[in-house]
């Protein structure tokens, strides 16, 4: 070998050597930025082993659902964000309309994600489910007694049922629900027989609602599963018990927390390794660990609290028409004097 050769071989090594190098560091500070419509302390276990497994630094931001959208449409390319996260199927679907979000094309996540719980253009996938059943007061009414969302509209519950602000998302949602399955004008009619059947005002959150029912303001009332889970942790000896609702026709109303891509993120595909991997058994785990909920990989069992109150069947309609419906569900709920 020459002079010139050989010196252009070292300098190549070199230069390949200090490429490595130079990568390494890229490679250990890689961080990935997530709005965050869930607090802090139930994201940030995932996170934290995402992190221990691939060194991936994550910097979650966390605010209401709205607020962080807004934020993503103000900031455009210039937004620092690679993935949001939001609670309920009519957020992420009002995050797609709004143009924030990119569609992938992941086999991983088709997988992990049954359909129904995952957007059809595939701008978002549900991450973890929630059902919003009946709870009642076990002094009062028995579960014999109960049915359907549906049936609490009926005459033999007035006076007797409490509900949350027609405010939240949640019962938006499930308004919308009974419009696709129903149709606006018999889901009218439910929602009409609701307001007759109040025992009081509706409530600011659920877990207000269930201390109502708990303390006999009311025999009845439509909860999250998560928010019985929670208080019923605290104060395990209050007299409230768990009804699956529409068992005979179309199941439980479930929803979702889920995300998806920002269009903007400057870190796609690192992103989507980041939403594979929260769709996985290992994070699914720890998702239904930390809030009751259960996990949406039909691969992966709920926890050990979630088991105990009972399988249940949930409603075989995709999600999406909790978005798609729910502007047509909040003027149906008003009409109705829903408030």
């Amino acid at each position: 070998m020459s002079r010139p050769q050989a010196l252009r071989r070292t300098l190549g090594a070199v230069a390949l050597a200090l490429c490595v190098l130079s990568a390494e560091p890229a490679l250990a500070n890689e961080k990935l930025v997530v709005y965050s419509a869930r607090i802090e302390a139930l994201v940030k276990p995932m996170f934290d082993a995402y992190t221990k497994e691939t060194g991936v630094e994550i910097q979650a931001v966390t605010d209401k659902e709205g607020a962080l959208v807004e934020r993503l449409k103000a900031e455009g390319t210039n937004t620092p964000a690679d993935l949001l996260i939001t609670t309920d199927a009519g957020n992420l679907w009002q995050a797609a309309q709004d143009g924030v979000l990119r569609p992938i094309d992941s086999p991983a996540l088709a997988a992990a994600v049954p359909a129904n719980l995952r957007d059809p253009d595939q701008q978002w996938f549900g991450l973890t489910v929630r059902a919003r059943t009946l709870f009642f007061n076990t002094n009062m009414a028995k579960a014999a007694e109960l049915s359907s969302y549906e049936d609490l509209a009926q005459p033999a519950w007035r006076g007797k049922l409490c509900l949350r602000s027609s405010k939240k998302v949640y019962n938006q949602s499930l308004v919308a629900m009974l419009i696709s399955e129903h149709g606006e004008a018999r889901a009218e009619e439910i929602v009409r027989g609701w307001v007759a059947n109040l025992a009081t005002e509706p409530f600011a959150d659920d877990t207000r609602m269930l201390e109502a029912v708990a303390a006999g303001q009311c025999a009845v009332g439509i909860a999250n599963t998560y928010y019985y889970g929670r208080l019923m942790e605290k104060k395990p000896d209050l007299p409230l018990g768990l009804f699956w609702a529409n068992q005979s026709t179309g199941g439980v109303h479930i929803n979702v927390t889920g995300a998806g891509l920002t269009r903007h993120g400057k870190q796609p595909a690192a992103a989507q390794k980041l939403l594979e991997w929260l769709a996985s058994p290992r994070a699914q785990n720890l998702f239904a660990d930390v809030n009751f909920e259960s996990p949406v990989n039909p691969a992966v069992a709920p926890s050990a609290a979630v088991q105990a109150w009972g399988s249940f069947k949930a409603s075989p309609l995709n999600v999406v028409e909790a978005g798609r419906l729910q502007a047509t569900a909040v003027r149906l709920m008003d009409r109705a004097g829903y408030r």
